[in-house]
């Protein structure tokens, strides 16, 4: 295998977009890689198993990487002095580090220090794409260290503070089925910086008359429980919308740091452990997809992809900043990773309630008075999925006939928010982050009931009727409106807990296993 010959240009001073040029990197110093490798096999239908386990070691078994590419991988890198750190054939990942020297020469790239605005925390990056050095590597992540995603919550203001919610206040409204907890469930949460106090957490679990559920950080990549930053917002979002409406549940939480390679070892990671298997995700960061590189976003989908085949639905934030998704150009984007067809894309409503049913709900749409609006509309990169080929889906500005976001809406209004604790500080928060964990913690008591796990989630729930939904038809996101049906603002609709469950459980016609049921 040859090694590409590096070629410094004026490439390396413009540097990635938008970003100034601080010097080179110093060659003795080192850096963590991750190779992600091709699959195997195509993905194919799994087979029903006795155990997650089992399923874990059959999966790796057909879709993991290919022995001999892993090897020619492994002799590469020791051919350009990389150390390895890890090799991982059943989620097709070899870690490596290496001096930035040593990197240069194996991937032809010239690194080097930029900050993205005066003052901002310095980063590592190279402007051209890495010289792939072999056909079976799909991405190399760790080149571009760049911030990838943000979270998408908000606060709402005190001088503007409306009606609130507890979690559990909300999951009676959306009629989560009785008598179910989360049992035998396991949340995977995945965060890209900040932290949460375990204090804060025993006292707003007792302020809810709750047990304080099971939670478990799981570092990634030197992320950490890092309590001290604006993204602890994020972090106790999750955390106490999960816990509280699936007390039993069991929360993993994945902290890596906020990079491609990061996000990526995250996610890769909760779905492929086996010490901890996942039912449910819950990812609440995003950034809009076309700002992604074609690599950095093929590593992220294969592994979205992996959970989706272990049976692990994946909840998404579909944004915060209406149709734009926060784009200064004034045309319509949509969030990544929420716009992959893996995942179950959550949009976001106001929602008014007297003291046991919701009075009303809209698209959320507060972006007269700063506090954000529903992401939503149509990917320019992922097709049209068949399941939602029915649902009345429009084009893409371009054209492309792609996959709509979002899939399902829950109350995402800072204005009619959900009351948490955050740093000490019991506040109210919404954003579509929100509704993320409340779909995931929905999922696992859907799951509990009915005995195993909801599986192929999106064609599933697509192919449910409309009497499982409440159909959100009034407002818009600045460019999409909503009305009967799925539209590119709430999806399908906020949920009716119990009308689903009734779905999931009815035989179609035929006589045929309820939906998303094993064989």
């Amino acid at each position: 295998m040859s090694k590409p010959s590096p070629t410094r240009s004026d490439k390396v001073r413009r540097g990635p977009s938008g970003a100034r040029y601080l010097g080179p990197h110093a060659a003795d110093a080192r850096l963590d890689l991750t190779l992600v490798l091709r699959r195997r096999t195509a993905l194919a239908p799994m087979l029903p198993m006795a155990t997650r386990q089992q399923r874990h070691a059959e999966f790796a078994q057909r879709h993991g990487a290919d022995p001999v590419d892993m090897q020619r991988l492994r002799q590469f890198s020791q051919d350009h002095q990389l150390q390895e750190l890890a090799c991982e054939p059943g989620r097709r990942a070899l870690r490596v580090r290496g001096s930035v020297q040593a990197i240069e020469q194996a991937f032809g790239v010239q690194l080097g220090r930029y900050q993205m605005t005066a003052g901002g925390e310095p980063f590592v990056a190279c402007a051209e794409a890495p010289a792939m050095p072999d056909p079976a590597v799909i991405a190399v992540l760790g080149l571009d260290r760049r911030p990838v995603a943000r979270p998408h919550f908000r606060v709402a203001p005190r001088t503007q503070a409306g009606t609130s919610f507890t979690p559990p206040q909300l999951g009676a409204l959306y009629r989560f089925p009785a008598g179910t907890d989360g049992s035998r469930q396991t949340v995977a949460i995945i965060e890209l910086g900040g932290g949460y106090r375990q204090a804060d957490l025993d006292t707003y679990f007792k302020g809810l008359g709750l047990a304080v559920p099971s939670v478990t950080a799981v570092p990634v990549d030197g992320g950490s429980n890092a309590p001290g930053s604006a993204a602890d917002g994020e972090v106790m979002l999750d955390i106490e919308i999960a816990g509280a409406l699936a007390p039993a549940a069991k929360l993993v939480v994945y902290f890596a740091d906020n990079t491609d390679q990061g996000f990526y070892n995250a996610i890769s990671g909760a779905a492929h452990s086996a010490s901890q298997p996942a039912t449910v995700m819950s990812i609440s960061w995003g950034a809009p997809e076309d700002g992604w590189s074609a690599a950095s976003r093929n590593a992220m989908e294969s592994a979205l992809e992996d959970a989706a085949a272990l049976g692990i639905t994946v909840t998404v934030a579909a944004g915060d900043n209406g149709f734009t998704d926060g784009e200064a150009d004034g045309k319509p984007h949509v969030d990544y990773p929420a716009s992959s067809p893996s995942v179950l894309a959550c949009g976001g409503t106001t929602l008014v309630a007297g003291a046991d049913a919701i009075r009303s709900e809209v698209v959320w749409n507060e972006t007269a008075s700063g506090n954000g609006a529903t992401g939503g509309g149509v990917s320019t990169v992922f097709a049209r999925p068949a399941w939602q080929a029915g649902a009345g889906v429009p084009g893409a500005p371009n054209g492309f006939v792609g996959r709509g976001v979002p899939d399902v809406a829950g109350d995402a209004d800072p204005l009619t928010g959900y009351r948490v604790r955050v740093d000490g500080q019991d506040q109210v928060y919404g954003g579509t982050s929100a509704v993320a964990p409340l779909w995931a913690a929905l999922l696992a008591r859907l799951n509990q009931r009915l005995g195993h796990d909801l599986e192929a989630a999106n064609a599933t729930l697509y192919a449910i009727g409309s009497q499982a939904w409440r159909d959100i038809t009034r407002g818009d996101n600045g460019d999409y409106k909503a009305g009967t049906g799925w539209d590119a603002c709430t999806g399908l609709g906020s949920p009716n807990g119990q009308s689903l469950l009734a779905a999931l459980q009815a035989p179609p016609l035929g006589g045929a296993a309820p939906p998303g049921k094993h064989q």
